[in-house]
């Protein structure tokens, strides 16, 4: 499974990225402001970080709004992905920049026939909402579990990536199913590596080897 940062806050990416495990990044307009500057400047740098793609979301939601748009962002640097919404507007913008060879991730996908329409519209990822799903009562694992299964009964080349994602079970709920990628909060993505009894192991192995006296150096 891959791993994408789904931040716009350059020092977590830069973080994330030191660990030699980051594989893309995802932002949207949320992100941009909480990481609080200019929006163009942030995705410039972020690609620079970065050797993965990096979604860069539209605000128009009109076709022609939403093709100027994506000009000025694949304008950026060669690692743009063009973010757009699951509407037919956005269908529409997906399948004529994916003609064009334009990598393009369809957002907000809540059903596994949105996730249909995306990957027959030519988008390279598709971003089903887990955590927004789970929040009204719903189990946002079952769409992943959906999509996964519809993709592979058709051999669609598009990639699900999971979103939304607000817990260390929604990461392993996602490599269990087969998602292609994840995108991850910096908190989460670094609660990965956790679990209790890794550090009392350690503490041990330290504590006895305290007392052996000796050094590998």
């Amino acid at each position: 499974m891959k791993f994408f940062a789904d931040t716009a806050v350059l020092d977590e990416i830069r973080d994330l990225n030191s660990k030699g495990l980051l594989d893309g990044v995802t932002t949207n307009p949320s992100l941009i402001k909480k990481a609080g500057g200019d929006f163009i400047a942030t995705i410039k740098a972020i690609c620079d970080e970065v050797d993965g793609p990096v979604s860069a979301e539209v605000v128009a939601t009109d076709y022609d709004g939403m093709m100027a748009e994506a000009e000025k962002l694949i304008a950026i640097a060669d690692n743009i992905c063009i973010k757009l919404p699951i509407t037919w507007e956005g269908i529409k913008a997906c399948k004529s920049l994916s003609d064009r060879g334009v990598p393009v991730n369809m957002t907000l996908c809540f059903s596994a026939n949105q996730a249909l329409l995306a990957a027959k519209a030519g988008a390279a990822y598709v971003s089903p909402f887990v955590g927004r799903l789970d929040d009204i009562d719903q189990d946002g694992m079952v769409l992943i579990e959906e999509i996964r299964a519809v993709f592979d009964n058709y051999d669609f080349s598009t990639e699900i990536l999971v979103a939304s994602i607000r817990n260390a079970d929604h990461v392993t709920q996602s490599a269990i199913i087969g998602a292609d990628v994840a995108t991850i909060p910096a908190n989460v993505l670094n609660e990965l590596v956790n679990h209790p009894l890794t550090d009392k192991g350690l503490a041990a192995f330290l504590k006895d080897w305290a007392e052996v006296g000796e050094s590998i150096l």
